[in-house]
């Protein structure tokens, strides 16, 4: 019987997946997948971005599987083809029809850093995505991975970095509504205050981190690789100010000592200086628009050098919120508006060679 043909396959990269660059101009893309069936001996790997030139890759083979780096321009969408030669002919091909290499930004905090708008967004260009662990898709809302069924901002932030930039954008969303800081500790740390929807304190009065909410964002991270993203990009803190029971409402100092952690553990977690963009976010209602206790925390990370200065987004009322302006989340102009803000803050850091 003759032996069974070779076959390629690939797992990465994703169909719509954006590579984080390295430089302005480059980007490297993972390449990784199986050989099977054909003769061990003599065998190469080679890719391209079509329609550009082949180039054999530096490749580390474990049985049938391999894996290797295509150095890439910034832009996209990419078709990448990777084909396995033996002697002088091909054997096996594969291609992934949409693969970018532009900017990647994880998004973490509350509701309106998740799906809790009252419109959903749309990406315009067609250029932003979104990754849910195990898949790349177009970031229309809501975003996997994020509590919520309505509208974030991410859409619309994509559009504009797509558009300055002229490279694709992706988004790891994280964000869960209602959370306190508190609940994005680590497993184990205890805080004094309760958050405001916890009944259950251990018995020294204090309360206990499950930390759900850290494990899956750290999680989440890891799976974009070792410098798969740029930044993270947090917005929370209305769960922590002028809580209507005051008992669990959260000093500024405990937010910045929580908030703190989190940053700290997390880069140590992922083996690295991970930038984070903290926002000013505080505002519930019309009368209850600030707590210039949690801006200050928040403005303190950014004063010590811990994080980046992000948008000020208590700023946003009348009908950019909910409800004819009377809720906490955004309606679809105080998402774009939203959008904007981080646009003006990202921006100049990215053009900084930073």
């Amino acid at each position: 019987m003759s032996a069974a043909p070779p076959r390629l396959t690939l797992t990465a990269p994703l169909d719509y997946q954006v590579v984080q660059r390295e430089t302005k101009d480059r980007g490297k893309i993972e390449i990784l997948g199986a050989l099977t069936g054909g003769k061990v001996s003599d065998r190469r790997i080679e890719a391209r971005v079509s329609p550009g030139d082949w180039r054999r890759l530096s490749t580390t083979f474990v049985g049938e599987t391999f894996s290797g780096t295509l150095e890439a321009p910034a832009g996209g969408w990419f078709r990448v083809e990777v084909r396995a030669t033996q002697g002088s002919g091909e054997t096996a091909s594969a291609a992934v029809e949409h693969v970018g290499v532009g900017e990647v930004f994880v998004v973490a905090g509350q509701s309106n850093s998740a799906n809790h708008g009252s419109e959903k967004q749309s990406s315009k260009t067609g250029r932003v995505t979104t990754f849910d662990g195990a898949r790349w898709r177009i970031a229309h809302d809501p975003q996997p991975g994020a509590s919520g069924e309505g509208g974030s901002f991410l859409p619309p932030l994509g559009d504009a970095f797509s558009e300055k930039y002229n490279v694709p954008v992706g988004f790891v969303s994280c964000g869960s509504g209602g959370t306190s800081v508190r609940h994005w500790l680590p497993k184990g740390t205890r805080t004094p205050i309760l958050p405001t929807n916890e009944t259950s304190a251990l018995p020294s009065g204090e309360w206990e981190s499950g930390g759900q909410l850290y494990d899956n964002f750290i999680a989440r991270m890891k799976s974009l690789g070792p410098a798969g993203f740029r930044a993270v990009l947090w917005h929370q803190g209305e769960s922590d100010a002028n809580q209507k029971d005051t008992s669990r409402t959260l000093p500024g100092t405990q937010y910045r000592q929580n908030l703190e952690k989190i940053i700290r553990d997390s880069r140590r977690d992922l083996g690295r200086e991970v930038p984070w963009f903290v926002a000013q976010a505080s505002y519930h209602v019309p009368g209850d628009e600030a707590s210039p206790d949690i801006r200050a925390a928040q403005e303190s990370l950014w004063k010590d050098g811990i994080a980046l200065e992000g948008p000020d987004t208590d700023q946003l009322k009348g009908d950019l919120r909910e409800s004819d302006g009377q809720g906490v989340h955004f309606s679809g102009p105080g998402l774009r508006e939203h959008s904007k803000l981080w646009v003006e803050k990202i921006s100049p850091w990215l053009e900084s060679g930073s």
